[in-house]
Parts: structure tokens; C-alpha cells; sequence
């Protein structure tokens, strides 16, 4: 374990003792924090260097750091090792392609962990359309309503990205995984009064996907006027049904409320809501790690969030970025 931060703390050393995966030891440039995980979760190594942690034999390196300190990190691995990095995959597109370019180059069985695609409300959105439930998608919706406490992330603050690097890369790399690759992208991002600091808290995006398919993410993080109106879903409507899933980790962040998901046939006004295991926080974060090592072992044929595949989204987002700096098309005068 590189890292021991929240995320680390809070999510990927709670799932793997739930899973009794065996954690080798674990490094932090805070020694401190490292020894506290240690601790706190029965880890017995705490590694004194980066060099020492890379050093351990037969393992699988999850780097829950931020963007910045991935190549560095990567380089200093043994070739051939096998990696689960935090998201994002670097801080812009440029970045991502030098971390795709150390993996190819050294040989790593490297994914990057978008586990949202693992949350079980996703799981089980993703087999309905795969098995037509839905019919032909034709509308796709992602609605945030909400306060999120950016403070939280205090390495945040000064960022030249924020919302749609940190946050809403989670969407855009589900709906890729849901409906495929859009054909181009309209973003616009907002800074907020009240967060001094922050770039970018709330965004609208909508992803082109031809004349037939409407696809939209609308994110607002400073929702400040109680949980009544909050909104954390996906909406994706087909000719034959409709499906609502719940985020509920975004709703009163960090403690959350459950996932759900819901679906309707064409025609009705009956919702019927699917059992579920768990949800996003914590349960996704069994897919990543899982997968990796059934790769590892031959029992999966490939990484469902590869490096590969994880650039793609880094491109839908440097997309999103480009859209909201040009600007929109100016109304004429006249």
C-alpha cells in the first residue's frame, strides 16, 4: 500500500480486510499516518522508503496517491509489477500519456481505479442494458444536487482542476463503460463565491452522442439549503424501460446514504427497486483490486479499467476542459 491517507483509511484497507486480502506493508512520505494505518489495521511492515516498498517481493502495488506523484512512483517500480493507481490518471491529458507511456515501457499489468463501475447498483445497471431490458438507450442523465465539503481534501485548495479531474471523471468513465465513446464533448465549469480557492465546483456537461441520444451531466456541489432537494443519480431511459440508480456517498458526505436502483417498463408509473449488496462506499472497492489479481492469476481475460482504457476517459475530460475555456458560441447581435 502506497499511501495511507483518507481514501486509504476509509475504503481500499477496510474492503481488503473484508475480502482477507493479505496487505504486505504499507509507505507514506508521512511516516506518521503510514503507522497509524498500520495499527489500525493489523499491517505489520511500515516501509521507511519508497525504495524499500518497491523492493518487496511478489505483490501488488495500489498507489493511493495524488496525480502528481504517480510517474515518479511508477518509474521506481520493478518492471513487470503489477499496479492499481488512484484516480485520476494524472493531472491533464499530457500526463496521462507519459503514465501510459511508463507502463508500456516497463511492463506493468496496470489499472486505474474507477470503481464506480464496480458499485452494485452499476453491476446490475450495466447487466439490464447488456441484456436489452432497457431496449435502444436514448437518454443518459447525471444530476447532482448537493454540498460537498471540499475542505475536506485540504490538498485540494489551489488546484487549477477540480470538479470534473476529481469528480466528475467518475461519470464520464461510467457512461463511457455504459454507452461508449461520444463523438465530442460541451463543458462549461463555475467557481463558487464562498470557496475562495477552488477552480472549478460546478459543471455542466453534455456528451454528443449523434441526434438520437441525449446525454447530460449536471453538477452542482454548493447546494446549501438542506437535504430535501438533494439529488445524487443517473437516470438512463431506452425504448423499452427506464433505470434510476442512487449515488448515495455523494448525500451528506462522508457518512452517505444507501445506493438504490430503480426500474420502470415503458408506459408505467411503477418504479420497482432492485435488491442490492452494498453500495459504492464501500463495496466498489472490491472490483478494482479483484479484478487485478484475477488477471494476474488467469482467471479474468482483462482489466476492466485498464491503463489503456482509463486514458480515454482522461481524453473525454481534456476534452471538457478545452470546451469550458473556449466558451460558448457568442449570440448574435442582430
Amino acid at each position: 500500500m502506497i499511501g495511507a491517507g483518507s481514501i486509504v483509511r476509509d475504503a481500499h484497507l477496510p474492503v481488503y480486510a473484508r475480502l482477507a486480502f493479505p496487505v504486505a506493508g504499507i509507505f507514506d512520505v508521512d511516516a506518521e499516518a503510514a503507522h497509524e494505518r498500520a495499527a489500525e489495521f493489523g499491517i505489520e511492515r511500515v516501509f521507511a522508503s519508497l525504495d524499500e516498498a518497491a523492493a518487496a517481493p511478489g505483490v501488488v502495488f495500489d498507489l493511493a496517491v495524488p496525480p502528481a506523484a504517480i510517474p515518479e512512483i511508477l518509474r521506481r517500480l520493478p518492471d513487470g509489477a503489477a499496479v492499481l493507481m488512484q484516480k485520476p490518471m494524472g493531472r491533464d491529458l499530457d500526463e496521462a500519456r507519459i503514465i501510459r507511456g511508463i507502463c508500456h515501457a516497463k511492463g506493468l499489468t496496470a489499472a486505474v481505479n474507477f470503481q464506480l463501475r464496480f458499485a452494485p447498483n452499476m453491476l446490475a445497471l450495466r447487466d439490464a442494458i447488456d441484456r436489452g431490458v432497457l431496449g435502444e438507450i436514448t437518454d443518459v442523465e447525471v444530476r447532482l444536487n448537493l454540498h460537498t465539503p471540499w475542505g475536506y481534501w485540504a490538498f485540494l485548495k489551489g488546484v487549477p482542476r477540480l470538479e470534473i479531474l476529481m469528480h466528475s471523471i467518475h461519470y464520464i468513465d461510467l457512461v463511457r463503460s455504459l454507452i461508449g465513446e461520444p463523438r465530442g464533448v460541451y463543458a462549461r465549469g463555475a467557481r463558487y463565491p464562498g470557496l475562495e480557492g477552488y477552480p472549478d465546483v460546478r459543471t455542466s456537461i453534455i456528451l454528443d452522442y449523434g441526434g438520437e441520444l441525449r446525454c447530460s451531466l449536471t453538477m452542482n456541489h454548493t447546494h446549501e439549503f438542506g437535504p430535501g432537494e438533494a439529488v445524487s443519480q443517473i437516470k438512463v431511459e431506452g425504448t423499452n424501460a427506464a433505470a434510476i440508480a442512487k449515488m448515495g456517498v455523494n448525500l451528506n458526505y462522508p457518512h452517505g446514504e444507501p445506493d438504490d436502483l430503480r426500474f420502470a417498463e415503458r408506459g408505467s408509473s411503477a418504479w420497482t427497486s432492485v435488491e442490492l449488496r452494498g453500495s459504492w462506499f464501500t463495496e466498489a472497492f472490491e472490483g478494482p483490486m479483484s479484478n487485478l489479481q484475477r488477471v494476474l492469476a488467469g482467471e479474468d481475460a482483462a482489466l476492466v479499467s485498464g491503463v489503456d482504457d482509463a486514458f480515454r476517459t482522461m481524453a473525454v475530460v481534456e476534452a471538457c476542459y478545452a470546451s469550458s475555456a473556449g466558451g460558448g458560441t457568442p449570440v448574435p447581435e442582430e
